[in-house]
């Protein structure tokens, strides 16, 4: 038995890290309900305190009553013998502090909750002013990792999910800690608790009027103006760790689980968003970005091969072309693009076998609409680099169907313009899918082959290599090279 090899009066702690105001007064609540737990309530606050002059109500009170010498705070009492199995620790991140002992982090099973900084920031700024040190983010994220090292992963939820369905995220924490459920953690009675800390009374107003994780507001109400600096050097924080929650809520439906790259190594890749090199997950555009708002955007395809760029400066000449007829303003030189394909390339270590994705939008607008009139920043550049290998099998052939979609009239958007705006294309590749075809022929108005959906077309005939005009198609660069 787990007791008897533990000895008498040995307990296994279980460490609770988030941020404040991340219901974890609740959750350490919903672990004191249990027949085998003890809880303590933020432990290392007055160590905290001690070391940093933080203004709070009760701060002397606090650092009067409760013991601020960190070093005993971990060996004489997280880590005290005691009359339960188990001993919840509820801590603050930020208040992991330097020098504290190793075994803080070395004992014990230990988890991490974690919360939007739209929820936070408002209610933690009801009490008192927040600051970045006082949301300990970055901190939590740092146990993450440093927990991650000893090869002690911990379990992450999100205070969304205990709101949600406070039952299979109990459940599934107890699970990945290693003890079991019971269903007393799902309910407890309404007011103070003995267990509370000294602070409760400026704290703990609206979770001693609790009963469970339920939530009485349908809404969020409005963010405060004054935290949105805060939001925007947090908000990156928590996504990161929210990407290893369990199964993260989302408001629209149960998410996918994640699914399986063509090619695994994709998923570490870095890419060049605007004017700066970014890891997969966190390169993105803005939602005012005119690929977004329109599909307002010229692309090129590069392939990469035994260190060299095929035709770049061919592509270049297109996507500057493209570009130049539709407008753009503010467009990045020939220079300026091809440093950030090279740095891109070279981050990344592809030099052979893969692909890029090189996308101009027209930039960002200062308010959503049609008009380029609103694109007052430049242009974005994208340049996303893939391992890809090629799309097509050209050893045994690919199947073709024809579309009833008609490729694009020049009179309505001419193809020559390597633009974003690609439902065209799009709807005809849906009807290749639906019939199990690896592509679909395009005709043009009159009937005549265009096209692929992706590709230009060619057919030998009496050792002649014919193509269509391009008319209705893209002049492909692959295509002028033959």
């Amino acid at each position: 038995m787990v007791g008897q090899e533990q000895g008498e009066g040995e307990v296994e702690v279980i460490h609770s890290w988030s941020a404040p105001r991340s219901l974890s007064t609740s959750l350490m609540y919903s672990f004191a309900q249990r027949d085998d737990m003890e809880v303590l309530d933020e432990p290392l606050y007055a160590t905290f305190l001690k070391v940093f002059d933080v203004e709070r109500p009760y701060r002397e009170e606090l650092l009067s009553k409760m013991e601020s010498d960190g070093d005993k705070v971990v060996k004489e009492i997280i880590f005290a013998p005691g009359e339960k199995k188990y001993r919840f620790c509820k801590h603050m991140s930020k208040q992991r502090l330097p020098g504290l002992p190793s075994d803080l982090i070395k004992k014990g099973k230990h988890f991490i909750l974690i919360r939007n900084p739209l929820d936070i920031l408002p209610s933690f700024g009801k009490v008192v002013p927040p600051s970045f040190l006082d949301l300990g983010l970055a901190e939590l994220v740092s146990i993450y990792n440093d927990l991650c090292q000893l090869g002690k992963r911990p379990p992450v939820i999100d205070a969304t999910d205990l709101v949600q369905n406070p039952e299979a995220t109990l459940h599934s924490l107890c699970e990945d800690l290693g003890i079991p459920f019971q269903d007393s953690m799902l309910r407890w009675e309404a007011g103070p608790k003995l267990i509370d800390g000294i602070w409760a009374p400026w704290w703990y107003k609206s979770v001693h009027k609790s009963t469970g994780f339920s939530s009485t507001r349908k809404y969020p109400e409005p963010f405060p103006h004054s935290h949105y600096d805060l939001l925007e050097q947090s908000l990156p924080l928590y996504n990161w760790l929210r990407r290893h929650v369990r199964q993260a809520s989302t408001l629209l439906k149960t998410p996918l689980p994640p699914p399986d790259l063509p090619v695994p190594t994709n998923e570490k890749l870095l890419a060049w968003v605007g004017d700066e090199i970014l890891p997969r997950e966190s390169a993105k555009v803005s939602v005012f970005d005119s690929v977004v708002q329109g599909g307002d955007s010229v692309w090129e395809g590069l392939r990469i091969y035994r260190g060299r760029i095929f035709k770049l400066e061919e592509h270049l000449d297109r996507l500057f072309d493209s570009a130049k007829a539709l407008a753009f303003k503010n467009v990045p030189t020939r220079e300026e693009v091809k440093e950030a394909i090279f740095r891109t390339l070279n981050r990344n270590g592809m030099f052979d076998n893969s692909h890029i994705r090189l996308s101009l939008t027209r930039g960002k607008k200062v308010t959503s609409g049609m008009s380029p009139a609103f694109n007052l920043y430049g242009c974005t550049l994208i340049v996303l680099p893939e391992w890809k290998p090629p799309v097509y099998d050209n050893t045994h052939g690919v199947t073709l169907v024809t579309a009833t979609t008609r490729r694009n009239s020049p009179n309505n958007l001419d193809s020559k313009i390597h633009h974003n705006n690609l439902l065209n294309n799009i709807l005809a590749k849906i009807e290749g899918n639906n019939a199990n075809a690896d592509d679909a022929i395009m005709l043009d108005k009159d009937g005549f082959v265009s096209e692929t959906n992706a590709t230009n077309i060619f057919l030998v005939k009496k050792g002649r290599v014919l193509t269509p005009h391009a008319d209705y198609c893209l002049p492909g660069i692959t295509r002028a090279t033959w």
